[in-house]
Protein backbone atom coordinates (compact mmCIF):
# COMPACT_ATOMS: atom_id res chain seq x y z
CA UNK A 1 0.00 0.00 0.00
CA UNK A 2 1.19 3.47 -0.06
CA UNK A 3 1.97 5.68 2.61
CA UNK A 4 -1.62 7.69 1.99
CA UNK A 5 -3.82 4.22 1.65
CA UNK A 6 -1.93 2.95 4.78
CA UNK A 7 -3.15 6.16 6.66
CA UNK A 8 -6.43 6.12 5.74
CA UNK A 9 -6.49 2.16 6.90
CA UNK A 10 -5.24 3.28 10.39
CA UNK A 11 -7.90 5.91 10.70
CA UNK A 12 -10.65 3.56 9.11
CA UNK A 13 -9.76 0.94 11.73
CA UNK A 14 -10.46 3.71 14.53
CA UNK A 15 -13.93 5.00 12.69
CA UNK A 16 -14.89 1.61 12.58
CA UNK A 17 -14.44 1.32 16.12
CA UNK A 18 -15.01 4.42 17.57
CA UNK A 19 -17.51 2.98 20.09
CA UNK A 20 -15.44 0.08 21.39
CA UNK A 21 -12.62 1.33 23.23
CA UNK A 22 -11.10 -1.93 24.10
CA UNK A 23 -11.35 -3.54 20.26
CA UNK A 24 -9.47 -0.41 19.08
CA UNK A 25 -6.70 -0.45 21.58
CA UNK A 26 -6.29 -4.17 20.86
CA UNK A 27 -6.48 -3.94 16.96
CA UNK A 28 -4.84 -0.50 16.44
CA UNK A 29 -1.11 0.07 15.27
CA UNK A 30 0.30 3.04 13.90
CA UNK A 31 0.73 3.10 10.25
CA UNK A 32 3.84 2.44 8.64
CA UNK A 33 5.23 5.73 6.62
CA UNK A 34 7.73 4.61 4.65
CA UNK A 35 11.35 6.51 4.09
CA UNK A 36 9.32 9.90 3.43
CA UNK A 37 5.60 11.53 4.47
CA UNK A 38 4.40 14.84 4.22
CA UNK A 39 0.67 15.49 5.59
CA UNK A 40 -0.35 18.48 3.66
CA UNK A 41 0.53 16.59 0.05
CA UNK A 42 0.22 12.76 0.86
CA UNK A 43 -2.94 13.24 2.84
CA UNK A 44 -4.92 16.52 2.70
CA UNK A 45 -3.98 17.36 -1.06
CA UNK A 46 -5.52 13.32 -1.65
CA UNK A 47 -8.51 14.32 -0.03
CA UNK A 48 -8.80 17.63 -1.05
CA UNK A 49 -8.09 16.88 -4.81
CA UNK A 50 -11.77 17.83 -6.64
CA UNK A 51 -13.40 18.03 -3.46
CA UNK A 52 -15.87 20.92 -2.96
CA UNK A 53 -17.57 20.10 0.20
CA UNK A 54 -16.39 22.80 3.05
CA UNK A 55 -13.37 22.47 4.77
CA UNK A 56 -13.36 26.09 6.92
CA UNK A 57 -16.01 27.72 7.39
CA UNK A 58 -14.90 30.82 9.61
CA UNK A 59 -18.08 33.03 10.81
CA UNK A 60 -17.38 36.96 12.56
CA UNK A 61 -18.75 38.47 15.11
CA UNK A 62 -21.37 40.97 12.55
CA UNK A 63 -22.19 37.50 11.05
CA UNK A 64 -19.99 37.56 8.01
CA UNK A 65 -18.31 34.82 6.62
CA UNK A 66 -15.78 33.32 4.83
CA UNK A 67 -16.36 29.10 3.37
CA UNK A 68 -13.82 27.76 2.13
CA UNK A 69 -13.70 24.09 0.23
CA UNK A 70 -10.92 21.39 0.29
CA UNK A 71 -10.08 22.30 -3.18
CA UNK A 72 -9.67 25.65 -2.71
CA UNK A 73 -7.81 25.32 0.51
CA UNK A 74 -5.37 23.18 -1.51
CA UNK A 75 -5.09 25.54 -4.41
CA UNK A 76 -4.48 28.63 -2.08
CA UNK A 77 -2.01 26.69 -0.13
CA UNK A 78 0.15 25.23 -3.02
CA UNK A 79 0.31 29.13 -4.75
CA UNK A 80 1.34 30.41 -1.23
CA UNK A 81 3.65 27.58 -0.45
CA UNK A 82 5.11 28.79 -4.19
CA UNK A 83 5.53 32.08 -3.42
CA UNK A 84 6.83 31.42 -0.38
CA UNK A 85 9.68 29.57 -1.78
CA UNK A 86 10.66 32.33 -4.42
CA UNK A 87 11.45 34.70 -1.05
CA UNK A 88 13.83 32.10 0.01
CA UNK A 89 11.59 29.92 2.18
CA UNK A 90 12.81 26.16 1.99
CA UNK A 91 13.16 22.74 3.79
CA UNK A 92 13.74 23.25 7.38
CA UNK A 93 13.29 26.58 7.59
CA UNK A 94 11.98 27.66 11.12
CA UNK A 95 8.97 30.09 10.31
CA UNK A 96 7.33 31.97 13.00
CA UNK A 97 3.73 31.82 12.33
CA UNK A 98 1.65 34.46 14.07
CA UNK A 99 -1.65 34.96 13.24
CA UNK A 100 -5.24 34.79 14.58
CA UNK A 101 -8.37 33.07 13.30
CA UNK A 102 -8.63 34.03 9.85
CA UNK A 103 -7.91 32.03 6.44
CA UNK A 104 -4.04 32.79 5.98
CA UNK A 105 -3.37 31.25 9.43
CA UNK A 106 -4.56 27.74 7.62
CA UNK A 107 -3.54 28.64 4.02
CA UNK A 108 0.52 29.09 5.97
CA UNK A 109 0.20 25.77 7.80
CA UNK A 110 -0.59 23.85 4.77
CA UNK A 111 1.74 25.78 2.66
CA UNK A 112 4.71 26.02 5.04
CA UNK A 113 4.62 22.14 5.24
CA UNK A 114 4.12 21.62 1.64
CA UNK A 115 7.80 23.62 1.75
CA UNK A 116 9.23 20.65 4.35
CA UNK A 117 9.60 23.75 6.44
CA UNK A 118 9.46 24.30 10.48
CA UNK A 119 6.21 26.22 11.78
CA UNK A 120 6.39 27.82 15.34
CA UNK A 121 3.29 28.52 16.08
CA UNK A 122 2.68 31.56 18.27
CA UNK A 123 -0.17 33.52 19.67
CA UNK A 124 -0.75 37.49 18.87
CA UNK A 125 -0.86 37.88 22.35
CA UNK A 126 2.81 38.14 22.49
CA UNK A 127 5.42 41.14 22.80
CA UNK A 128 7.80 42.05 21.86
CA UNK A 129 10.62 40.71 23.97
CA UNK A 130 8.76 37.34 24.30
CA UNK A 131 8.95 37.71 20.44
CA UNK A 132 12.51 38.32 20.26
CA UNK A 133 12.80 34.90 22.75
CA UNK A 134 10.99 33.32 20.38
CA UNK A 135 12.93 34.50 17.44
CA UNK A 136 16.51 33.79 19.31
CA UNK A 137 16.07 30.29 20.19
CA UNK A 138 13.97 29.03 17.41
CA UNK A 139 16.78 29.96 15.04
CA UNK A 140 13.47 31.53 13.03
CA UNK A 141 14.26 32.39 9.64
CA UNK A 142 10.80 33.75 8.90
CA UNK A 143 8.17 35.75 10.31
CA UNK A 144 4.59 35.40 9.33
CA UNK A 145 1.94 37.94 11.15
CA UNK A 146 -0.43 40.65 10.38
CA UNK A 147 0.42 44.17 9.37
CA UNK A 148 -0.98 45.72 12.76
CA UNK A 149 1.09 43.36 14.56
CA UNK A 150 4.59 44.25 12.23
CA UNK A 151 5.41 47.24 14.84
CA UNK A 152 6.07 44.48 17.70
CA UNK A 153 8.65 42.56 15.26
CA UNK A 154 10.05 46.59 14.00
CA UNK A 155 12.56 46.52 17.37
CA UNK A 156 14.29 42.89 16.99
CA UNK A 157 17.39 42.53 14.88
CA UNK A 158 17.57 39.35 12.88
CA UNK A 159 18.64 37.93 9.60
CA UNK A 160 14.99 36.69 8.71
CA UNK A 161 12.07 37.14 6.37
CA UNK A 162 9.29 38.96 7.01
CA UNK A 163 5.93 38.10 5.86
CA UNK A 164 2.61 39.84 6.27
CA UNK A 165 -1.12 40.28 5.64
CA UNK A 166 -1.66 43.52 4.38
CA UNK A 167 1.01 46.33 3.55
CA UNK A 168 3.33 46.78 5.76
CA UNK A 169 6.68 49.06 5.54
CA UNK A 170 9.39 46.71 4.76
CA UNK A 171 7.16 43.46 4.44
CA UNK A 172 6.24 41.53 1.47
CA UNK A 173 2.02 41.14 1.47
CA UNK A 174 1.51 37.41 1.36
CA UNK A 175 -1.51 37.82 -0.11
CA UNK A 176 0.20 38.42 -3.67
CA UNK A 177 0.26 34.68 -3.74
CA UNK A 178 -3.47 34.84 -4.00
CA UNK A 179 -2.78 36.44 -7.96
CA UNK A 180 -0.42 33.37 -9.35
CA UNK A 181 -1.07 31.02 -11.43
CA UNK A 182 -1.67 27.49 -9.73
CA UNK A 183 0.86 24.82 -9.87
CA UNK A 184 0.49 21.82 -7.53
CA UNK A 185 3.33 21.37 -5.13
CA UNK A 186 6.08 19.25 -5.81
CA UNK A 187 6.68 16.67 -2.38
CA UNK A 188 9.57 17.91 -0.63
CA UNK A 189 10.81 14.74 0.15
CA UNK A 190 11.04 14.86 4.07
CA UNK A 191 11.00 11.77 6.14
CA UNK A 192 8.98 11.13 9.06
CA UNK A 193 11.45 11.91 11.40
CA UNK A 194 12.01 15.63 10.08
CA UNK A 195 10.86 18.14 11.95
CA UNK A 196 7.80 19.83 11.41
CA UNK A 197 6.70 21.93 14.27
CA UNK A 198 8.31 23.85 17.32
CA UNK A 199 5.72 24.81 20.06
CA UNK A 200 6.86 27.15 23.31
CA UNK A 201 4.73 25.94 26.09
CA UNK A 202 2.08 28.17 28.04
CA UNK A 203 4.68 28.24 30.81
CA UNK A 204 2.46 27.82 34.05
CA UNK A 205 5.31 26.99 36.29
CA UNK A 206 8.33 28.16 34.63
CA UNK A 207 10.58 29.53 31.53
CA UNK A 208 8.09 27.92 27.93
CA UNK A 209 9.76 24.93 26.69
CA UNK A 210 10.31 24.66 22.86
CA UNK A 211 8.84 20.84 22.17
CA UNK A 212 9.52 19.77 18.91
CA UNK A 213 7.42 17.42 16.54
CA UNK A 214 8.39 15.81 13.68
CA UNK A 215 6.65 14.88 10.15
CA UNK A 216 4.71 12.12 11.79
CA UNK A 217 4.20 12.71 15.30
CA UNK A 218 1.38 15.44 15.26
CA UNK A 219 -0.17 14.67 11.63
CA UNK A 220 -0.43 10.63 12.44
CA UNK A 221 -0.32 10.87 16.24
CA UNK A 222 -3.41 12.78 16.67
CA UNK A 223 -4.93 9.43 15.16
CA UNK A 224 -5.64 9.08 18.89
CA UNK A 225 -6.70 12.24 19.20
CA UNK A 226 -9.27 11.71 16.45
CA UNK A 227 -10.72 8.31 18.22
CA UNK A 228 -11.46 10.67 21.38
CA UNK A 229 -13.47 13.42 19.54
CA UNK A 230 -15.65 10.62 17.52
CA UNK A 231 -15.54 13.12 14.60
CA UNK A 232 -16.62 11.74 11.41
CA UNK A 233 -16.38 12.65 7.99
CA UNK A 234 -18.81 14.63 7.34
CA UNK A 235 -19.61 16.27 10.16
CA UNK A 236 -19.38 20.29 11.36
CA UNK A 237 -16.36 20.36 13.98
CA UNK A 238 -16.42 24.05 16.57
CA UNK A 239 -13.57 23.57 18.97
CA UNK A 240 -12.42 26.55 20.91
CA UNK A 241 -8.72 27.35 20.97
CA UNK A 242 -6.48 30.55 20.17
CA UNK A 243 -3.87 29.71 17.27
CA UNK A 244 -0.51 29.11 18.61
CA UNK A 245 -0.68 26.60 21.17
CA UNK A 246 -1.08 22.53 20.79
CA UNK A 247 -4.51 22.29 21.35
CA UNK A 248 -5.61 24.89 18.06
CA UNK A 249 -3.60 22.17 15.80
CA UNK A 250 -5.50 19.23 17.75
CA UNK A 251 -9.04 20.00 17.35
CA UNK A 252 -8.71 23.14 14.80
CA UNK A 253 -6.47 21.46 12.26
CA UNK A 254 -5.59 18.12 12.30
CA UNK A 255 -8.02 16.19 13.54
CA UNK A 256 -11.50 17.17 11.39
CA UNK A 257 -9.14 16.78 8.29
CA UNK A 258 -8.34 13.97 9.01
CA UNK A 259 -11.36 12.31 9.58
CA UNK A 260 -12.39 14.50 6.33
CA UNK A 261 -14.73 17.00 8.32
CA UNK A 262 -15.39 20.61 8.25
CA UNK A 263 -13.84 23.02 10.55
CA UNK A 264 -16.11 25.83 12.26
CA UNK A 265 -14.63 28.64 13.82
CA UNK A 266 -16.76 31.37 15.48
CA UNK A 267 -14.64 34.55 16.24
CA UNK A 268 -15.81 36.88 18.79
CA UNK A 269 -13.99 39.89 20.87
CA UNK A 270 -15.84 39.36 23.78
CA UNK A 271 -17.34 35.70 25.17
CA UNK A 272 -21.22 35.61 24.51
CA UNK A 273 -22.61 32.96 25.70
CA UNK A 274 -25.93 33.37 23.84
CA UNK A 275 -24.16 34.16 20.75
CA UNK A 276 -22.05 31.13 20.82
CA UNK A 277 -25.27 29.01 21.52
CA UNK A 278 -27.13 30.16 18.57
CA UNK A 279 -24.27 29.17 16.32
CA UNK A 280 -24.02 26.12 17.68
CA UNK A 281 -27.97 25.68 16.58
CA UNK A 282 -27.59 27.73 13.34
CA UNK A 283 -24.44 25.84 11.77
CA UNK A 284 -25.74 22.22 12.48
CA UNK A 285 -22.51 21.91 14.81
CA UNK A 286 -21.64 18.16 15.29
CA UNK A 287 -19.00 18.02 17.91
CA UNK A 288 -17.91 20.81 20.30
CA UNK A 289 -14.86 21.08 21.73
CA UNK A 290 -14.18 23.89 24.47
CA UNK A 291 -12.03 23.98 27.76
CA UNK A 292 -13.52 23.88 30.93
CA UNK A 293 -13.42 27.88 31.26
CA UNK A 294 -15.83 27.93 28.31
CA UNK A 295 -17.80 25.22 30.10
CA UNK A 296 -17.87 27.24 33.13
CA UNK A 297 -19.36 30.14 31.98
CA UNK A 298 -21.72 28.52 29.82
CA UNK A 299 -23.27 26.90 32.96
CA UNK A 300 -23.94 30.64 34.03
CA UNK A 301 -26.01 31.51 31.36
CA UNK A 302 -29.44 30.02 29.80
CA UNK A 303 -28.50 26.67 28.27
CA UNK A 304 -31.97 26.20 26.50
CA UNK A 305 -32.34 23.51 24.37
CA UNK A 306 -29.61 21.19 23.13
CA UNK A 307 -28.76 22.42 19.40
CA UNK A 308 -30.48 19.62 17.68
CA UNK A 309 -27.26 18.17 15.59
CA UNK A 310 -24.36 18.03 18.63
CA UNK A 311 -23.80 14.56 19.22
CA UNK A 312 -20.36 15.21 20.78
CA UNK A 313 -19.28 17.40 24.02
CA UNK A 314 -15.67 17.59 24.89
CA UNK A 315 -13.14 19.46 27.16
CA UNK A 316 -9.46 19.99 27.50
CA UNK A 317 -6.42 21.86 28.50
CA UNK A 318 -7.19 21.65 32.26
CA UNK A 319 -9.59 18.86 34.44
CA UNK A 320 -12.96 19.57 34.33
CA UNK A 321 -15.20 19.63 37.22
CA UNK A 322 -17.88 16.94 37.53
CA UNK A 323 -20.44 19.71 38.78
CA UNK A 324 -19.74 21.57 35.25
CA UNK A 325 -20.45 17.97 33.70
CA UNK A 326 -23.36 16.90 35.97
CA UNK A 327 -25.57 20.32 34.83
CA UNK A 328 -24.87 20.08 31.03
CA UNK A 329 -26.04 16.52 31.12
CA UNK A 330 -29.05 17.63 33.43
CA UNK A 331 -30.00 20.51 30.78
CA UNK A 332 -28.84 19.02 27.30
CA UNK A 333 -28.87 15.28 28.18
CA UNK A 334 -25.24 14.57 26.47
CA UNK A 335 -22.18 14.29 28.53
CA UNK A 336 -18.84 16.15 28.13
CA UNK A 337 -16.31 13.81 27.66
CA UNK A 338 -12.83 15.05 29.16
CA UNK A 339 -9.49 13.75 27.26
CA UNK A 340 -6.04 14.43 28.44
CA UNK A 341 -2.55 15.57 26.44
CA UNK A 342 0.18 17.75 26.54
CA UNK A 343 1.96 20.14 24.22
CA UNK A 344 4.76 16.83 24.13
CA UNK A 345 1.79 14.50 22.78
CA UNK A 346 -1.34 14.35 20.95
CA UNK A 347 -4.72 12.96 23.31
CA UNK A 348 -3.24 10.41 25.59
CA UNK A 349 -6.13 9.61 27.44
CA UNK A 350 -9.81 9.67 27.24
CA UNK A 351 -13.28 9.23 27.56
CA UNK A 352 -14.04 8.17 24.33
CA UNK A 353 -17.55 7.55 22.32
CA UNK A 354 -19.68 4.72 24.08
CA UNK A 355 -17.86 4.30 27.04
CA UNK A 356 -18.79 4.95 30.55
CA UNK A 357 -17.77 8.05 31.76
CA UNK A 358 -16.57 8.20 35.28
CA UNK A 359 -17.60 11.70 37.27
CA UNK A 360 -13.86 12.92 37.63
CA UNK A 361 -11.54 10.94 35.52
CA UNK A 362 -10.12 11.47 32.59
CA UNK A 363 -10.93 8.06 30.86
CA UNK A 364 -8.52 5.39 29.57
CA UNK A 365 -5.22 5.28 27.99
CA UNK A 366 -6.38 6.14 23.78
CA UNK A 367 -5.17 3.85 21.24
CA UNK A 368 -1.54 3.65 20.63
CA UNK A 369 -0.65 5.10 23.55
CA UNK A 370 1.60 2.64 26.73
CA UNK A 371 0.23 4.42 29.76
CA UNK A 372 2.36 3.86 33.02
CA UNK A 373 2.23 5.48 36.55
CA UNK A 374 5.54 5.67 38.34
CA UNK A 375 6.29 5.47 42.21
CA UNK A 376 7.43 8.96 43.44
CA UNK A 377 10.18 7.21 45.18
CA UNK A 378 11.06 3.68 43.15
CA UNK A 379 10.37 5.25 40.02
CA UNK A 380 8.95 1.77 39.47
CA UNK A 381 5.45 1.35 37.35
CA UNK A 382 2.64 1.08 39.90
CA UNK A 383 0.00 -1.96 39.82
CA UNK A 384 -4.21 -0.47 39.75
CA UNK A 385 -5.60 0.46 41.49
CA UNK A 386 -2.55 3.07 42.68
CA UNK A 387 -1.31 6.32 42.35
CA UNK A 388 1.81 8.01 40.47
CA UNK A 389 3.34 10.40 38.19
CA UNK A 390 1.63 9.73 34.69
CA UNK A 391 4.25 8.13 32.15
CA UNK A 392 4.48 6.94 28.86
CA UNK A 393 6.71 3.50 28.39
CA UNK A 394 9.55 4.11 25.92
CA UNK A 395 10.28 0.46 25.52
CA UNK A 396 7.20 0.94 23.13
CA UNK A 397 8.16 4.54 21.83
CA UNK A 398 4.71 6.12 21.16
CA UNK A 399 4.91 7.66 17.44
CA UNK A 400 2.99 10.92 18.99
CA UNK A 401 5.41 11.77 21.57
CA UNK A 402 7.54 15.01 20.74
CA UNK A 403 10.92 14.12 19.18
CA UNK A 404 12.69 16.47 22.29
CA UNK A 405 12.72 20.23 23.53
CA UNK A 406 14.44 21.87 20.80
CA UNK A 407 18.38 22.83 21.70
CA UNK A 408 18.25 21.80 25.48
CA UNK A 409 19.27 17.78 25.41
CA UNK A 410 19.58 18.30 29.03
CA UNK A 411 16.17 18.16 29.49
CA UNK A 412 15.24 16.35 27.19
CA UNK A 413 16.94 13.61 28.94
CA UNK A 414 15.37 14.50 31.78
CA UNK A 415 12.01 14.01 31.12
CA UNK A 416 13.03 10.84 29.72
CA UNK A 417 14.96 9.36 32.36
CA UNK A 418 15.19 5.64 32.90
CA UNK A 419 12.82 4.46 30.01
CA UNK A 420 9.93 6.58 30.36
CA UNK A 421 8.61 10.09 29.75
CA UNK A 422 7.45 12.01 31.91
CA UNK A 423 4.03 13.65 31.89
CA UNK A 424 5.27 16.21 35.61
CA UNK A 425 1.22 14.90 36.26
CA UNK A 426 0.09 12.92 39.17
CA UNK A 427 -2.57 10.70 38.82
CA UNK A 428 -4.78 7.99 39.97
CA UNK A 429 -5.78 4.30 38.24
CA UNK A 430 -8.10 2.10 39.03
CA UNK A 431 -8.83 -1.58 38.41
CA UNK A 432 -10.78 -0.87 35.40
CA UNK A 433 -8.14 1.10 33.66
CA UNK A 434 -9.89 4.60 34.33
CA UNK A 435 -7.48 7.29 35.57
CA UNK A 436 -8.23 10.47 37.00
CA UNK A 437 -6.00 13.62 37.31
CA UNK A 438 -4.65 14.46 41.22
CA UNK A 439 -2.29 17.35 40.13
CA UNK A 440 0.79 19.09 38.78
CA UNK A 441 3.84 17.11 40.44
CA UNK A 442 4.84 20.91 41.74
CA UNK A 443 1.11 21.82 42.92
CA UNK A 444 0.29 18.70 45.18
CA UNK A 445 1.34 19.29 48.55
CA UNK A 446 1.21 18.30 52.47
CA UNK A 447 -0.86 19.56 54.80
CA UNK A 448 -0.36 17.98 58.55
CA UNK A 449 1.14 15.05 56.77
CA UNK A 450 -1.42 14.69 54.10
CA UNK A 451 -1.07 14.57 50.91
CA UNK A 452 -3.48 17.47 49.30
CA UNK A 453 -4.55 17.78 45.51
CA UNK A 454 -5.46 21.30 44.50
CA UNK A 455 -7.93 19.85 41.71
CA UNK A 456 -10.05 17.57 44.21
CA UNK A 457 -10.50 20.52 46.49
CA UNK A 458 -11.15 22.95 43.76
CA UNK A 459 -13.61 20.73 42.23
CA UNK A 460 -15.69 20.81 45.37
CA UNK A 461 -15.83 25.26 45.64
CA UNK A 462 -16.69 25.76 42.01
CA UNK A 463 -20.01 24.14 43.47
CA UNK A 464 -20.75 26.66 45.47
CA UNK A 465 -22.63 29.73 42.78
CA UNK A 466 -20.49 32.11 44.14
CA UNK A 467 -17.51 30.66 43.24
CA UNK A 468 -16.70 31.03 38.79
CA UNK A 469 -12.79 29.95 39.50
CA UNK A 470 -10.79 28.83 42.59
CA UNK A 471 -6.92 27.90 42.93
CA UNK A 472 -5.86 26.16 45.94
CA UNK A 473 -2.48 26.34 47.16
CA UNK A 474 -0.45 25.86 50.19
CA UNK A 475 -0.24 28.92 53.08
CA UNK A 476 2.78 28.57 55.42
CA UNK A 477 1.32 27.24 59.13
CA UNK A 478 3.46 27.11 62.33
CA UNK A 479 1.36 24.49 63.36
CA UNK A 480 0.38 22.65 60.39
CA UNK A 481 3.52 23.41 57.93
CA UNK A 482 0.94 24.41 55.44
CA UNK A 483 -3.21 24.53 55.08
CA UNK A 484 -4.76 24.80 51.59
CA UNK A 485 -5.64 28.06 50.99
CA UNK A 486 -8.22 29.09 48.34
CA UNK A 487 -8.09 31.98 45.66
CA UNK A 488 -11.59 32.57 44.45
CA UNK A 489 -12.76 34.41 41.58
CA UNK A 490 -16.42 35.53 41.99
CA UNK A 491 -19.17 34.31 39.88
CA UNK A 492 -20.96 37.30 38.69
CA UNK A 493 -23.71 38.83 40.66
CA UNK A 494 -21.71 37.70 43.94
CA UNK A 495 -19.80 40.28 46.14
CA UNK A 496 -16.66 39.91 47.97
CA UNK A 497 -17.80 40.06 51.66
CA UNK A 498 -17.31 37.95 54.87
CA UNK A 499 -20.81 36.74 54.24
CA UNK A 500 -19.82 35.44 51.00
CA UNK A 501 -16.78 34.09 52.39
CA UNK A 502 -18.46 32.76 55.34
CA UNK A 503 -20.39 30.84 52.74
CA UNK A 504 -17.89 28.81 50.87
CA UNK A 505 -15.64 27.82 53.64
CA UNK A 506 -18.58 26.51 55.37
CA UNK A 507 -19.32 24.70 51.77
CA UNK A 508 -15.88 23.42 51.88
CA UNK A 509 -16.28 22.18 55.46
CA UNK A 510 -19.91 20.32 54.33
CA UNK A 511 -18.05 18.63 51.49
CA UNK A 512 -14.21 17.72 52.19
CA UNK A 513 -12.82 15.80 54.89
CA UNK A 514 -11.53 17.80 58.22
CA UNK A 515 -7.90 17.11 56.47
CA UNK A 516 -8.93 18.80 53.53
CA UNK A 517 -10.43 21.13 54.89
CA UNK A 518 -9.93 25.09 53.05
CA UNK A 519 -8.59 26.81 55.75
CA UNK A 520 -7.82 30.25 54.04
CA UNK A 521 -9.38 32.32 51.52
CA UNK A 522 -8.55 34.81 49.03
CA UNK A 523 -10.46 36.79 46.70
CA UNK A 524 -8.02 37.47 43.83
CA UNK A 525 -8.02 37.62 40.09
CA UNK A 526 -5.96 34.58 39.34
CA UNK A 527 -3.17 35.09 37.22
CA UNK A 528 -2.99 33.02 33.99
CA UNK A 529 -0.99 32.40 31.37
CA UNK A 530 -2.03 34.17 27.97
CA UNK A 531 -3.77 30.63 26.70
CA UNK A 532 -5.81 30.56 30.03
CA UNK A 533 -3.99 28.46 32.48
CA UNK A 534 -3.76 29.49 35.89
CA UNK A 535 -0.20 30.57 36.99
CA UNK A 536 -0.51 28.56 40.75
CA UNK A 537 2.96 29.17 40.26
CA UNK A 538 2.51 32.64 40.79
CA UNK A 539 -0.06 31.96 44.17
CA UNK A 540 2.34 29.54 45.63
CA UNK A 541 5.13 32.23 45.46
CA UNK A 542 2.53 35.66 47.41
CA UNK A 543 2.42 33.32 50.03
CA UNK A 544 6.04 31.89 50.49
CA UNK A 545 7.35 35.72 50.27
CA UNK A 546 4.76 36.85 52.98
CA UNK A 547 3.74 39.64 50.50
CA UNK A 548 -0.60 38.71 51.38
CA UNK A 549 -2.11 41.15 53.39
CA UNK A 550 -4.22 39.67 56.18
CA UNK A 551 -6.82 42.06 55.68
CA UNK A 552 -7.32 40.92 52.40
CA UNK A 553 -7.60 37.37 53.63
CA UNK A 554 -10.26 35.33 55.49
CA UNK A 555 -9.33 32.01 58.05
CA UNK A 556 -11.55 29.78 59.47
CA UNK A 557 -11.20 30.97 62.60
CA UNK A 558 -12.55 34.45 61.75
CA UNK A 559 -16.06 32.71 62.06
CA UNK A 560 -15.86 30.60 64.75
CA UNK A 561 -20.09 29.60 64.19
CA UNK A 562 -18.56 27.45 61.58
CA UNK A 563 -19.08 23.63 62.09
CA UNK A 564 -17.83 20.72 60.41
CA UNK A 565 -20.30 17.55 60.06
CA UNK A 566 -17.61 15.21 60.42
Amino acid sequence: MSVTEEYRASRDLLLSLREDHDRAVEKFSWPELGDRFNWAIDWFDDIARGNDRAALVIVEEDGSELVRSFDEMRIASDRLASWLAARGVGRGDPVLLMLGNQVEMWDAMLAIMKLGAVILPTTTALGADDLADRIERGHVRAVVCNAADTGKLAPIEGDFARFSVGAADGWDDLREAASLPHAPSAHPGTAPSDPLLRYFTSGTTSRPKLVEHSQASYPVGHLSTLFWTGVRPGDTHLNISSPGWGKHAWSSFFVPWIAEATIFVYNYGRFDAAALLDELRRRAVDTFCAPPTVWRMLIGADLGERPPALRELLSAGEPLNPEVIARIRERWGLTIRDGYGQTETTAQIGNTPGSRVQPGSMGRALPGYPIALLDPVTGEPVAAPGEGELALDLSERPLPLMTGYANDPERTATSTAGGFYRTGDVARIDDDGYITYVGRTDDVFKASDYKVSPFELESVLIEHPAVAEAAVVPAPDAVRLAVPKAYIALAAGHEPTAETARSILAHAREHLAPYLRVRRLEFFELPKTISGKIRRVELRAREEDGSVDRDAEWRDEDFPGLRSRR
